[in-house]
């Protein structure tokens, strides 16, 4: 612990780092700010129905990452969502389209302009939901929280011109973090989005267990070790990779001969357990919106029998398809996001091989069994760590808002943002000579 204190006041003897710390800090809290700033035309005492609609199913997962922005009508209700909605959106045109294979094959110049087209098409799909949620607003609020007149078409385009521009001011403020700060500004941006609502959280479920006697204290602690436990579990998905060795041929020369002798230099490929991060769970998280909303077309009552199953995100039958889901999807993701032909030929070209495997077709191969292999355990985990919080509803009777905490989308995004700006602070750390937040030893003095 004393390790870990004195590496943390040894950030602020690092001048970029500490400004670096700043800049970041900063722009969350503008963030965070325009997070509580209501649409123009709106009363913000009339909002009670909007709060209502995100307590509890899938309402709360919206209001979540956008820090709970959309439960108060903010000019950043839209948060960064459609970003991340587009970015996705033109990795996935990336495989099919060749223009765009191109682009992400030319370096900086490439990567320039496909954040140029994600930008676009970002406004392009804000443009889409920002009518739909003003939609929403006038069937969940009352007609006299529109202080412009209910209906009223002046208020629905300054409304949407103001719910895309605060998207892209959040976009802007990720990117600026990024550049200028520490960490993945856009992550940054979801993770404090997250960490907003755990408090009120938090203390909700300290009242039910404690004020009202609901189990008691003691009920309260197991649910927080069960929280650390789980929250260990996520890091080390996150942080497991296989890794394979692989060796360099030594050139030596004897005269007008040179000779290749194995056993030169000996590295790893890491192939990690869950490659494919989050991605499969918010593909998943898409896909189940689906189901009800078009069941939700029908006045049958199986289409309603299929609207209040998915409209559950704590029932069985919801919890079994999003699972299944993962699963699916995160081996889908793998097969697209790590190339096994590529990582074989660029190991070739280099002289490189693994051991027992030719180089080649045949080190593809080896490559693309392994990750199957590993994919299968790391779905699994992954699932369970998605559903989890409908587990403990059920068996711990957790209250909702806390349970959301204990894995999904949320906990996953909030290790993984960590555990990289960590990484990079402990980069700057090392480089200066200093013991890093990830390691203990003697502290060594900066270098000059």
């Amino acid at each position: 612990m004393k390790k870990f204190i004195e590496s943390i006041s040894n950030v602020w003897k690092i001048e970029e780092l500490k400004n670096r710390i700043l800049i970041t800090l900063g722009l969350l809290l503008v963030y965070r700010f325009g997070a509580h700033v209501t649409l123009p035309g709106i009363d913000a005492t009339q909002l009670t129905g909007l709060a209502g609609q995100t307590k509890n199913g899938l309402g709360s997962i919206l209001d979540m990452f956008t820090g709970g922005a959309f439960s108060k009508a903010s000019v950043f209700a839209l948060g960064i969502m459609p970003y991340i909605s587009a970015s996705i959106v033109v990795q996935l045109m990336g495989i099919a389209i060749p223009y765009l294979q191109k682009l992400q094959n030319d370096g900086e110049s490439g990567r320039k302009k496909i954040n140029q087209i994600t930008r676009w098409l970002t406004i392009a799909i804000t443009l889409v939901q920002g009518p739909t949620y003003i939609y929403n607003l006038y069937k969940t609020l009352p007609s006299n929280a529109f202080l412009l007149g209910f209906n009223s078409p002046e208020f629905l385009f300054s409304s949407v011109i103001i719910l895309v521009t605060g998207t892209i001011f959040a976009m802007w403020l990720g990117e600026k973090i990024t550049d200028k700060g520490i960490g993945n500004g856009i992550s940054l941006l979801i993770m404090v989005g997250i960490l907003a609502r755990l408090p009120q959280a938090f203390i909700q479920e300290f009242t039910t267990r404690v004020t009202n006697n609901n189990g008691g204290p003691m009920l309260l602690v197991i649910e927080i070790i069960v929280w650390l436990l789980v929250i260990i579990s996520c890091v080390l998905l996150t942080m497991a990779v296989r890794r394979i060795p692989v060796q360099y041929a030594r050139r030596t020369t004897t005269g007008d001969y040179e000779q290749d002798l194995a056993g030169g230099n000996r590295q790893w490929i890491p192939l990690k357990l869950n490659a494919s991060g989050v991605m499969p769970i918010i593909f998943a998280q898409a896909i189940m919106f689906i189901p009800a909303a078009v069941a939700g077309l029908s006045k049958s009552d199986a289409s309603q029998s299929i609207v209040g199953a998915f409209s559950n995100m704590f029932g069985f039958w919801y919890n079994f398809v999003f699972a299944t889901l993962i699963i699916v999807f995160t081996f889908f993701y793998t097969a697209i996001t790590v190339p096994t032909n590529k990582m074989a030929d660029d190991l070739k070209r280099s002289g490189g091989f693994i051991p027992g495997v030719r180089p080649g077709a045949e080190t593809s191969e080896f490559l693309d069994k392994v990750m199957s292999l590993i994919t299968f355990p790391g779905s699994l985990f992954l699932a369970l760590i998605a559903v989890f919080p409908a587990i403990v509803v059920s068996i711990m009777d957790v209250q909702q808002s806390w349970a959301m905490f204990f894995g999904g989308t949320s906990l996953i995004i909030m290790v993984g943002v960590a555990i990289d700006t960590i990484q990079q602070i402990n980069s700057y750390l090392l480089n200066k000579h200093y013991d890093g937040l990830m390691k203990t030893g003697k502290n060594r003095k900066a270098v000059a």
